[in-house]
């Protein structure tokens, strides 16, 4: 009981941080644009773990441990896919969008960025991308909900539905006010905060399981394979199909809009390659010690026959409990509250702008100013919120499940049109339309197929392939071939004098 109202002192004291913070942010937050990209003036560090905070989400604490401690080293690849796709996302991306996304007319949104690339007076691009951003958002945002049903069910024994509840509140509360700055600013303590906990608890656990190599030999003796990269828990080789699966991981940094929009926030393309640094070593350190983690608490476990571990996403909150004081506990699970928060905000924030901007102000009422613009994204903030808790209100929904298929979605749909956007003058509208309706729908399409017996027995072990790969092909050589085809039937100018290829060769 005592230690209870101790981590209730401790969760209250950071809800009233990020709450300040949310209300410092409103006060810099005059206007649309503000609103949604807080004036593009992000900093290297605050752009770095913005992104890798927001990116990284309760999976982090919860889903990847878990799939560690089932697992074993087999989470390898998955880690190995996160860290290469976070490098090469802001090696490849990051500069020139921050380039482009502000030659094009400022653009605010990934849809706009898209609109104002291919001169789309149409919109339909615009409404296509903002529609596919609605439909993943809403199963990531109740993905990060479900982790704080499960983390406030595991701490305070409180029912999980009130458990999401709560925790949708307690986004939607500075994001409704403080837009982007909130945001990121949220996500840099949320980040640093995070970090700490995947350093101090995997060392207390290997420290109290008797060191590395005590860990290390217990698993093995335990079951070898769980030590071996290229096995399955049950000793079985790992096939191509799974390793490339979870190395696939890695193609979904390119499409996702919330991380996306680090990069158009940046105060500076001379910024970039320090933010670069810091977000990779970021991210290496913080799967490591969710590795770390996953192992030791197999060991604990083992060795602590009274300690029961229902559901293996909840090794993280078990070790906390069972190897820190109250108040100190407290900290380290406000780590998976910061992380579940870091990537619920951001994706509402994405979500409202691609509302208000992109659907509402850009399609339906193009004479709405900035406070009605304002106004709108931030009730649409609430009733996203609302949509994502009715979705999340399953207690029995698996956190890393539902980040991949949002993953995958977004991963599929915009990573290679924004990709080939960026270095191939020759790509359409009509190109981009093809990869992002292609995408999309493979990522669907074999999700539904994936669990159907009659297809399995015709394509065999293949469906088993992670969605976003197949997606991710097929919607590349449909950019690729539509838009030679429209070069081919028509001359189809691309840029004009204002070439966003000019002005980043001119950087």
């Amino acid at each position: 009981m005592q230690g209870n109202i101790t981590i209730s002192i401790t969760f209250f004291t950071y809800f009233m941080v990020m709450l300040w913070i949310g209300y410092e942010a409103y006060r810099r937050t005059s206007t649309s644009a503000d609103y949604f990209l807080g004036g593009r003036s992000l900093g290297p560090w605050t752009a770095a773990l913005s992104a890798g905070a927001s990116d990284m989400s309760g999976w982090l604490l919860l889903g990847l441990p878990g799939f560690a401690f089932v697992s074993g080293l087999e989470a390898f690849w998955l880690g190995a896919g996160l860290l290469l796709g976070t490098w090469l996302n802001w090696l490849f991306v990051a500069k020139r969008l921050r380039i482009y996304s502000e030659s094009l007319s400022d653009s605010l949104t990934l849809s706009e960025y898209f609109s104002n690339r291919f001169k789309d007076r149409s919109n339909i691009l615009q409404l296509l991308s903002a529609v596919f951003i609605l439909l993943f958002f809403l199963f990531y945002t109740s993905s990060g909900l479900v982790a704080g049903g499960k983390l406030f069910e595991t701490a305070f024994g409180m029912d999980y539905h009130w458990a999401v509840i709560i925790g949708a509140i307690s986004v939607i509360s500075y994001t409704l006010f403080g837009g982007f700055l909130a945001v990121c600013w949220t996500d840099l303590v949320q980040g640093l905060l995070m970090s700490v906990a995947l350093i101090v608890v995997p060392l207390f656990a290997v420290d109290i399981c008797g060191g590395v190599t005590h860990v290390v030999e217990s698993i093995q003796l335990k079951n070898p394979a769980l030590m071996d990269i290229f096995t399955d828990k049950y000793g079985q080789p790992l096939s191509i199909i799974s390793i490339l699966s979870l190395l696939g991981w890695g193609l979904g940094y390119f499409g996702q809009p919330h991380i996306l929009a680090r990069f158009k926030g940046i105060r500076s393309a001379k910024d970039i390659p320090v933010a670069r640094r810091i977000a990779v070593v970021w991210t290496g350190f913080c799967i490591v010690g969710a590795f770390l983690v996953g192992l030791a608490g197999m060991v604990y476990v083992d060795a602590n026959p009274g300690v029961v571990l229902e559901d293996s996403e909840q090794i993280f909150m078990l070790l906390v409990n069972q190897l820190f004081n109250p108040v100190v506990a407290g900290i380290l699970l406000a780590a998976i509250l910061a992380a579940i928060m870091s990537t619920a905000d951001s994706q509402l924030l994405v979500c409202s702008t691609a509302f208000a901007e992109d659907i509402y102000r850009d399609i339906f009422r193009k004479e709405a100013d900035q406070k009605e613009v304002l106004l709108v994204g931030r009730i649409s903030v609430v009733v996203i919120s609302v949509i994502a808790c009715l979705l999340a209100m399953n207690p029995e929904s698996n956190v890393l499940e539902l980040v991949s298929y949002a993953w995958a979605g977004f991963g599929a749909a915009f990573g290679p049109a924004l990709l080939i956007s960026l270095f191939w003058r020759r790509m359409t509208r009509n190109g981009a339309l093809a990869g992002i309706v292609v995408g999309g729908l493979t990522v669907l399409v074999w999700k539904l197929l994936s669990t159907e017996p009659v297809w399995q027995q015709m394509v065999g072990d293949w469906f088993k392939l992670y969605e976003i790969i197949p997606g991710f092909a097929f919607s590349a050589i449909a950019i690729v071939a539509v838009s030679l085809l429209d070069s081919y039937v028509s001359e189809n100018p691309l840029v004009g004098e204002c070439s966003p290829f000019d002005k980043m060769e001119s950087s």
